[in-house]
């Protein structure tokens, strides 16, 4: 999932309605909880749904899973179709995200299997390695909370700060103990920072935008996240109690089969990172 868009009340607004009336010409309630019926995933287009057609045209018959696949655009719509049983599954999300929309909207969805990464990672113009960044260098992070942690969290597991213990997802500059460097932190928005190489003398740029800047993170990046354990990959979710619907378990093995792995890995290039 890409925590980088701010869409407007009105354009989610459009965005579901129009999603609803898609939904509801091929499936209802009942039908979305009969397990007989095709399987009912909305994904955003890029990987998800893309991962999710080359299942559906390649592993899904032979598998006996009859996969349908309804693109959205927006972050609100699959957690509300899933919810309402408008479709069956989703697959655009990580677990931070998730769990604040729950606690925002009261909703039920549940992760089912973690698939992929779209790594987050450190680029510089002005040095090649992150230990060569001198004393007060200035490094642009994402402002947005989920990504800036995700940035400052990147930093730490590489050792170039220290954060304070159980900070986890909701790091701030303020949780920082250790500096060693006295490294100097530019907020900016996340779509900005590919923008600031020429500025700073490094930043933390989220993976589709270092793709859009033509940076390639498995090339590119001094340092990248890693997928091991990552609470950023992105999954396939349903809603608490539909984990054990036959067609959710098909769709669970085949996408972390060796063949979607290899379909990712050829794909993007390092762009986004298989989690399994």
């Amino acid at each position: 999932m890409r925590n980088t868009a701010k869409i407007t009340t009105a354009v989610l607004a459009a965005g579901a309605l129009t999603f609803g009336l898609t939904a509801c010409g091929s499936s209802d309630s009942d039908s979305a909880s009969d397990t007989s019926g095709p399987l009912v995933v909305a994904a955003t287009p890029t990987p998800h749904a893309e991962i999710l057609n080359y299942i559906k045209d390649n592993l899904a018959k032979k598998a006996g899973l009859d996969l349908e696949v309804k693109e959205v655009t927006d972050y609100v719509t699959p957690n509300t179709a899933t919810e309402d049983g408008s479709v069956d599954a989703n697959y655009f999300q990580t677990k931070p995200y998730l769990d604040d929309f729950n606690k925002k909207n009261g909703t039920h969805i549940v992760p089912v299997v973690t698939v992929h990464l779209e790594p987050l990672g450190l680029y510089s113009k002005k040095v090649k390695s992150a230990d060569d960044l001198k004393s007060g260098a200035t490094v642009a992070v994402p402002n947005d909370a989920s990504n800036e942690a995700r940035a400052l969290k990147l930093l730490a597991d590489n050792g170039i700060i220290t954060l304070k213990d159980g900070v986890g997802t909701e790091a701030t500059p303020a949780d920082i103990t250790k500096n060693p460097k006295n490294l100097k932190f530019k907020e900016l928005e996340a779509a900005q920072t590919p923008r600031s190489l020429d500025d700073v003398d490094a930043a933390v740029i989220n993976g589709n935008y270092a793709i859009e800047a033509d940076l390639s993170p498995a090339k590119d990046a001094i340092l990248l996240e890693s997928a091991k354990d990552n609470p950023y990959g992105n999954f396939l979710a349903v809603k608490d109690g539909n984990e054990d619907d036959p067609r959710v378990k098909k769709l669970e093995k085949l996408l972390t089969s060796d063949e979607v792995k290899k379909f990712i890995e050829d794909k993007y290039d390092g762009s986004v990172i298989p989690s399994f």
